[in-house]
């Protein structure tokens, strides 16, 4: 169900549309539908969106908005995103009400990993 201006959808550029879809399945399971070449939706990520081809990144040294990810196991979520190819730019560090990490993924892509869990 929609809810009234609440966000509904995220669209985001990728470089290479076949890696950001295999990292986010393997890391995050989240599930793809292509719509031509340029495009690909997902789902089974908490919010529905999608990825257009771009040479753009979306990284907070741009300015760019910071979407965070929650994970039990923080130190898991961190070897599996490394294992399926992201790269760690900023290490688990701790900060007022948990801990996190941040990673870019094969498009170039920043995002973040948050736990309250030790």
């Amino acid at each position: 169900m929609n809810k009234h201006e609440a966000i509904n959808y995220l669209e985001l550029p990728a470089k290479d549309i076949s890696a950001t879809k295999a990292f986010f399945t393997t890391v995050f399971k989240w599930t793809f539908v292509d719509y031509g070449p340029d495009y690909s939706a997902f789902s089974d990520s908490g919010v529905e969106g999608g990825f257009y081809q771009s040479d753009l990144m979306s990284t907070t040294l741009k300015g760019a908005a910071l979407i965070v990810f929650y994970s039990d196991k923080l130190e898991q979520t961190q070897a599996k995103v490394e294992q399926a190819g992201g790269a760690i730019i900023k290490p688990i560090f701790t900060f007022p009400g948990g801990r996190r990490f941040h990673f870019i993924e094969p498009s170039g892509n920043e995002f973040a990993v948050w736990s309250d869990k030790e």
